[in-house]
């Protein structure tokens, strides 16, 4: 009761301290310096409670502030989207994971940091928070925290995850295959070294972006992890709308290239995975309860991802898949390009090699491997995270997960073409 007396009383000053200044418009430099100091405020708040457990009298002042400043803060108005969602009834996977946020933050108004790099940040700062919780180096949150062991191998997963990018962005610290030693020795160590957000003022709304609805620890390497595959998502979708560009122009070759720049950003995401495995299916389920209306089967990055590779057909269409993202239903019903409609359009056309385009095939081929590889290791994790349980997009859970594997993403290319990949068992 203290607490819910101290966040109320907290709330009221909030909302006289922003009656008093002005919030200034943010120009992607300098993102308003009194919103930012409102959502640590709220933030700290949400991780000592959870946000399913705020007082109604501190969303209702938190309410009332956004009502009285929208408009002036598209980083500040993101933010009370997201922590306001239980609060209105309309919390989903997007407010969950504050992705409104995360999104401004790729804007090139704001800083324009690109998915594959936001990856490494947010994949950096579980390690940053797992290291500071087991240390006491700063001030942390949370119950039931990991055991040394499990520590250990959550951060060898993560790092590895890293590696590749720090190996080539050198002035972060020292390459990432030197930082997954640091785990052995003194994992403390580490904290110099790990990549930061930029310092300016859109950089600093990354700090605020892990709203967790409970109190437990792995909530928020759990957060971080599924923002992380939006981001896996949004980087392969940017790739393949380029390979698909290449493909109508008749450069097959750059075409192959994007395909598979997509296949190895996919490879990284293996990592996350074996993250998420690290956590005990008792604690999953304990801040799972109050996720409820919030699901992974509500990501607009991964059917877009879909779409990109080839028209879903009716059932697809008609799924929880897609119903559940009706803008993202939206466009697929609409006219856009795939890589299965331009390959069927331009299949027989003159001036290109059969050995172009059995690289291209192969290239495909890969991309649909990998995909299945994803789907098979997410079922095998939900089979021990959830057993029975429903899942928490109203679905059956791992019977879902278990009919989605026989979805594919090139299959009408067999199925009209013909091609050899299909009589191989390439995709099949």
């Amino acid at each position: 009761m203290t607490d819910r007396k101290h966040a109320c009383g907290a709330a009221m000053r909030l909302r006289r301290d922003s009656r008093a200044s002005r919030l200034q418009p943010a120009d992607g430099q300098a993102a308003g310096v009194d919103g930012m100091s409102l959502a640590r405020v709220v933030t700290d708040q949400v991780r000592r409670e959870g946000k399913h457990f705020l007082p109604e009298c501190f969303l209702g002042q938190l309410a009332a502030v956004r009502a009285q400043h929208t408009g002036l803060d598209p980083f500040l108005d993101a933010f009370l989207d997201c922590v306001l969602d239980k609060y209105e009834d309309r919390f989903w996977n997007r407010t969950y994971l504050a992705l409104p946020l995360l999104e401004l933050l790729q804007d090139e108004r704001y800083g324009g940091l690109s998915p594959a790099r936001l990856s490494t940040l947010l994949v950096s700062d579980v390690v940053r928070f797992e290291i500071e919780a087991a240390t006491g180096s700063s001030e942390s949150w949370g119950q039931d925290r990991p055991d040394a062991m499990t520590l250990r191998k959550r951060l060898r997963h993560a790092l590895r995850f890293m590696a590749d990018d720090l190996e080539a962005a050198p002035a972060d610290g020292p390459p990432g295959r030197t930082l997954l030693t640091m785990t052995e020795s003194g994992p403390e160590d580490l904290l110099d070294h790990l990549p930061r957000p930029p310092a300016t003022g859109a950089g600093q709304w990354f700090d605020v972006t892990v709203l967790p609805v409970y109190l437990l620890h792995d909530e928020y390497f759990f957060i971080r992890v599924l923002q992380t595959h939006e981001m896996i998502f949004t980087a392969i979708g940017s790739d393949l709308r380029a390979a698909i560009g290449a493909l109508r122009d008749g450069r097959l070759d750059a075409c192959v290239a994007r395909v598979d720049h997509a296949v190895a950003v996919f490879e990284r995401a293996a990592s996350l995975f074996r993250m998420v495995a690290t956590m005990r299916p008792e604690h999953f389920s304990g801040f799972r309860q109050f996720t409820q209306g919030a699901s992974a089967i509500q990501s607009e990055q991964y059917k877009r991802f879909e779409i990109l590779c080839g028209p879903p057909d009716a059932a697809r269409l008609r799924s929880a898949a897609f119903t559940s993202v009706p803008v993202v239903r939206a466009e697929a019903e609409g006219h856009h390009d795939s890589l299965t409609g331009v390959y069927l359009e331009l299949r027989g056309e003159a001036g290109f090699s059969p050995a172009a385009w059995a690289a291209l095939d192969a290239a495909l081929g890969r991309l649909e491997a990998i995909h299945q590889r994803w789907k098979s290791t997410h079922r095998t994790l939900a089979v021990r995270m959830l057993g029975d349980a429903r899942g928490s997009g109203d679905t059956a859970g791992v019977p879902y997960l278990t009919q989605c594997l026989g979805n594919r993403l090139f299959g009408r290319l067999g199925e009209a073409s013909g091609l050899d990949r299909q009589r191989n068992g390439q995709w099949r």
